[in-house]
């Protein structure tokens, strides 16, 4: 939301299209992947690199401690001959890095050589010291690497250098495809963007890592890390603004030193000119001016943007401060127009409930500023994001009424979250209307599959937008998974006597006396807690519903009223009912029913 020109609000059936391919658009991001990187060092530059000389096992480690399901496989050559001969061989790399000491071949005629033998491949130049910066300081050597990096002691450069070209080989798609967002870093001074990037970057994946449990289920916690911002580092005023303009719709904030190459000479006013020319464009987007000259803060200032001081003891402090605060990472903070901080949300439902109450001067503040859309852009929520961005602060009637918009629309993108997958239960998501949730892991059993093949077909084919006026859904269901099943077994050592017993009654009687696992109980209680009017505790076993083999009918289904006023009694009902509906599995006429096809009863559950 701003107070720029106002654009019509998406329409319901729009909303509801881009919500029903949300998915299939994460699963296309990041198609281009650096899983296979040579690395040429000396033994001795590899030890210092790794502190250990396992370069693979810290990298491996890195990417576990991030989360990170795509590690890239290390290939370490010990002088550029044996580099060349890897290749040579058929040796395939996405990415190839190499130091200074690569033996007696020049780093010239290494990257010339290797420009030859493996064409198109990002050539990256790794160097140890202020030495090794001298000797590769020419210009030859910077025209045959995309990029040189300076190592300080911190492993994550490796991370860094594999995520930057990363980015630049997806951030096209991804922008165009799903509104990826883009940090943009312009910074020559090797030293700096050294020490930047890793920290960026970790702090970008961490941010992402954290949104993890906001995910309805494990691919869409994966998915989500993919849609995580792009960071592209420039070193020049030309492509700087090319990069800008090229993808300023996504662009989240732009990080700038004050001194760099324009028109081919360093110039000292480079990041102020860029920083004026992307302010006229973009008022409100974050910005902060870096320079080692104090006096430029008074300058940061008249141009409305932030300021970082590079002599600072604590400027990657000061750095990661600024990107927590302005590109919307962590939690979402309120503040007053005098800069006061009221209250702080931590996801979007507290977001939703936070709206509630907060002062009618923060909710214009943030709006005006479009800091609402910018935080839930950083949280890979694009299309709520977009709904909200074009809406004119002036379009409502008053801020009660923008307030009311704003609570709607993030109430509204929540629930249609849920429809159509099968999501982790969740309290704070699960909508008892529509939603479809499991606990616990294994197999869902037959029906449940059926009931959750139909919720996705209503929602992928679009259903409620084909016929108007008819309201087509699946009802809010819960199962309980058959992990579920086999630990309820398991810790009440009812196995092997219901597999065995003759007696009905008996086993009824047991399973009933049995306790549901602790995680279930707790669940089912806040299911509980939301869902009103009667509820059907019915069978999903593993053999229900096969197309040759069906078991319709043959387990129980228990109908529950859900009235009562006190919920301790109604969940005490629906255990009883969920014990019954297990032990039905074990019946005399289920055990016979069993016996006459190709199956065995302890296959069933």
């Amino acid at each position: 939301m701003s107070k720029g020109p106002s654009m019509s609000r998406d329409t319901n059936d729009k909303d509801h299209r881009v919500l029903a391919t949300r998915y299939t658009e994460f699963q296309n991001l990041m198609r281009h992947r650096v899983n296979e990187v040579l690395l040429v060092s000396s033994l001795y530059d590899s030890f210092i690199l790794a502190q250990d000389g396992q370069i693979h096992e810290l990298m491996l480690s890195e990417y576990t401690d991030l989360n990170l399901y795509n590690v890239p496989g290390l290939t370490r050559a010990g002088n550029a001959e044996e580099a060349l001969e890897l290749i040579e061989k058929g040796g395939r790399f996405d990415l190839i890095i190499t130091t200074a000491h690569i033996g007696d071949m020049s780093l010239a005629e290494f990257a010339r050589k290797l420009r030859a033998a493996a064409p198109g491949v990002p050539l990256l130049l790794l160097a140890y010291d202020d030495r090794d910066l001298q000797l590769v300081s020419t210009d030859e050597v910077h025209r045959l690497f995309e990029r040189v990096f300076l190592w300080q002691g911190d492993f994550r450069i490796l991370l860094a250098m594999v995520k930057s070209v990363e980015d630049r080989l997806n951030v096209e798609h991804d922008t165009q495809a799903m509104g990826v967002q883009v940090i943009l870093l312009v910074e020559d001074n090797i030293r700096f963007y050294s020490s930047f990037l890793p920290m960026i970057f970790t702090e970008v994946l961490r941010h992402s890592q954290n949104l993890l449990s906001e995910g309805m289920n494990l691919a869409h916690k994966i998915l989500r890390m993919r849609a995580r911002p792009k960071i592209l580092h420039c070193d020049t005023f030309e492509e700087a603004m090319e990069l800008y303009l090229r993808y300023e719709k996504t662009i989240l904030g732009v990080i700038t030193d004050i001194e760099f190459a324009w028109g081919g000479e360093k110039k000292r006013n480079a990041g102020a000119e860029l920083t004026r020319r992307i302010k006229e464009r973009r008022p409100d987007i974050p910005m902060v001016l870096e320079s080692f000259q104090p006096e430029v803060a008074s300058l940061a200032k008249e141009l409305g943007v932030d300021f970082l001081l590079k002599g600072s003891a604590t400027l990657l402090q000061d750095l990661r401060a600024f990107m927590l605060k302005n590109f919307g990472f962590g939690d979402f903070v309120f503040y007053l127009p005098d800069g006061r901080k009221i209250d702080r949300a931590t996801d979007m439902k507290s977001l939703e409930e936070k709206l509630r109450t907060v002062p009618e001067e923060s909710i214009l503040y943030h709006a005006e500023r479009d800091h609402f859309s910018t935080w839930l852009k950083a949280r890979t929520e694009f299309g709520l994001a977009d709904r909200l961005k074009p809406r004119k602060v002036t379009d409502f009637p008053s801020v009660e009424a923008l307030r009311r918009e704003i609570i709607d629309s993030i109430r509204d993108f929540r629930r249609e979250l849920t429809r159509g997958i099968v999501a982790d239960f969740r309290r704070d998501s699960f909508d008892p209307a529509n939603s479809f949730a499991h606990i616990g892991g294994g197999s869902m059993g037959g029906k449940a599959r059926g009931i959750a093949f139909l919720n996705r077909m209503i929602q992928s084919e679009q259903l409620a937008s084909r016929f108007p006026g008819v309201r087509i859904t699946v009802p809010g269901t819960v199962v309980l998974c058959t992990e579920v099943f086999d630990e309820f077994l398991e810790r009440n050592d009812l196995r092997d006597f219901a597999l065995q017993s003759e007696n009905d009654e008996e086993i009824l009687r047991r399973f009933s006396e049995a306790k549901l696992p602790h995680k279930a109980l707790v669940d089912l209680t806040d299911y509980l807690s939301r869902v009103e009017g009667p509820i059907a505790v019915r069978s999903s076993s593993l053999l229900e519903d096969s197309h040759y083999q069906p078991f319709a009918g043959v387990y129980k289904t228990v109908m529950l009223p859900n009235l009562h006023p006190d919920l301790q009694v109604r969940m005490r009902q629906l255990t009883q009912a969920i014990q019954q509906v297990y032990a039905s599995t074990f019946t005399l006429r289920a055990k016979s029913y069993i016996a006459a096809t190709p199956y065995r009863l302890e296959e069933e559950k």
